[in-house]
């Protein structure tokens, strides 16, 4: 809504005559008031010879809020005249407002093929006016971030405002001065990561990019393939992925091709392990030397583990084992791996037999069964060279490897009134010698399971 203010331009009658003419005039227009009621009011008394009054009505209407839009196109910075920046918009404003452009908060002016500001009003129907100001200028490469806006000053009758419109960022085209390689993740890399190897370029557009590594036999420059976005992914990364390589930045416009700084890139990695003997075979009461060997790019710590319990039995790449026993036989399990590289190892493992006749997981066991009910019985045994497991009794047998030097039996068979007077026998033998386990059936409410009762070996059975 438009305000009116009345003023006096001439002073002849008293001043409440004045107040009531002005009361008058402003009581009848104020919810209709427009700049076309801009005039001058005459009062006159009826006395002889009076003097004429003038009243001033002055209309005042501040302007919507500043509507500002960007040039989304975008301005090269080699243009030879100044390019629109943006476009303010200030409408329904009374009296004319005035437009100030503002980068990065300061102001601008007009400057001689730099910076040109080109203002036009339009009178709306209502007489109000609308302001229209275009911002030409020539940017430079560090004008990408810069932060331009309008400003609209206008007066009321309680003194001068102004509103400010919204910042806005103008895309600015530049060429390319500087291409580099970017690796990540960054820090030292080992085999089994997701290494990404990407180009970028100082200028805007960006421009098109290829990668190369350098052969290490003919030492020539090969292009990789990139995906959708130029991106090199080495996944899972290799040591064969370590190299040299390079960016190539061809602008598309003036076809000039710039390369980047080689980059030396390493994969980290532990080779497989070897264990010597591979496979070692003592008497009892002998002793045996296990030797760990492995190759990396970085330096190597080394340690050996017992594959059953993982207790460490060694810090270094050799474990001596002195006076074996019958128990010493099983895995051992060497670790190669990179301090400085968390997740970085390799292991192996190895397994050691001690030579000796069988040696039975139990001597006796009592099962609780079901008369006529189908039974799943087990019996485990160990012993180098690997034991062969035989049941006294008929049924459906199978078995199944443990380890190289440990075989469980399992057998399938009906609990019959015979077996549960004699039992069953299980009997493991081998190039040294047998030994046996006798399972105890007893009638109950339950039985247990085939593989109820189970253990490693126990010493001197």
């Amino acid at each position: 809504m438009s305000t009116g203010f009345l003023s006096t331009r001439r002073s002849g009658y008293p001043s409440s005559v004045c107040a009531r003419a002005r009361a008058r005039v402003n009581l009848g227009s104020t919810s209709t008031v427009t700049p076309h009621d801009e005039r001058i009011f005459l009062c006159q008394g009826k006395r002889p010879r009076s003097q004429e009054h003038r009243i001033q009505l002055r209309v005042y209407k501040a302007p919507e809020e500043p509507n500002i839009q960007v040039n989304a196109l975008g301005i090269p910075v080699d243009s030879k005249e100044p390019e629109e920046v943006a476009t303010c918009v200030g409408r329904n404003g009374y009296p004319i407002p005035q437009v100030i452009w503002y980068k990065n908060g300061r102001p601008l002016k007009e400057e001689k093929n730099r910076v040109h500001i080109q203002s036009s009003q339009t009178v709306e129907s209502s007489g109000l006016y609308t302001l229209q100001s275009i911002l030409k200028a020539q940017l430079v490469k560090e004008d990408k971030d810069a932060q331009f806006y309008c400003e609209l000053n206008y007066r009321l009758p309680s003194g001068n405002h102004m509103k400010e419109s919204r910042e806005v960022t103008v895309p600015v085209f530049y060429p390319t001065e500087k291409v580099w390689l970017e690796v990540e993740p960054v820090g030292m890399l080992k085999e089994g990561d997701r290494v990404e190897i990407r180009c970028l370029a100082d200028g805007n557009p960006p421009p098109h990019f290829s990668i190369s590594k350098q052969n290490p036999s003919t030492r020539e420059a090969e292009e990789e393939t990139t995906n959708d976005n130029g991106v090199l992914v080495l996944e899972p990364a290799q040591k064969e992925h370590s190299g040299l390589y390079e960016c190539q930045g061809l602008d598309l416009d003036t076809m000039i091709s710039l390369p980047s700084e080689p980059q030396e890139l390493l994969v980290n990695y532990v080779s497989d392990v070897r264990v010597s003997p591979a496979a070692p075979e003592r008497q009892e009461g002998s002793s045996l030397t296990l030797i760990c060997e492995a190759e990396s790019s970085q330096d190597l710590e080394f340690q050996w583990l017992r594959e059953e319990t993982g207790q460490v039995l060694e810090r270094g790449p050799v474990l001596q084992l002195h006076d074996l026993k019958r128990e010493a036989g099983g895995g051992y399990r060497c670790v190669a791996s990179v301090p400085s590289i968390p997740g970085l190892n390799r292991t192996q493992l190895v397994n050691v037999a001690v030579f000796g006749p069988p040696w039975m997981a139990f001597k006796e066991r009592k099962v609780w069964v079901k008369e006529n009910m189908m039974l799943n019985l087990s019996c485990e045994a160990s012993g180098h060279p690997r034991p062969t497991i035989s049941w006294n009794v008929n049924g459906t047998a199978s078995e199944q490897d443990q380890d190289p030097q440990r075989v469980l039996s399992t057998l399938n068979v009906l609990v019959t009134p015979e077996l549960l007077e004699t039992g069953v026998e299980c009997t493991a033998s081998n190039d040294l010698g047998k030994n046996t386990s006798v399972l105890f059936l007893e009638l109950g409410e339950g039985c247990i399971p085939a593989g109820d009762g189970r253990g490693r070996p126990r010493h001197g059975q």
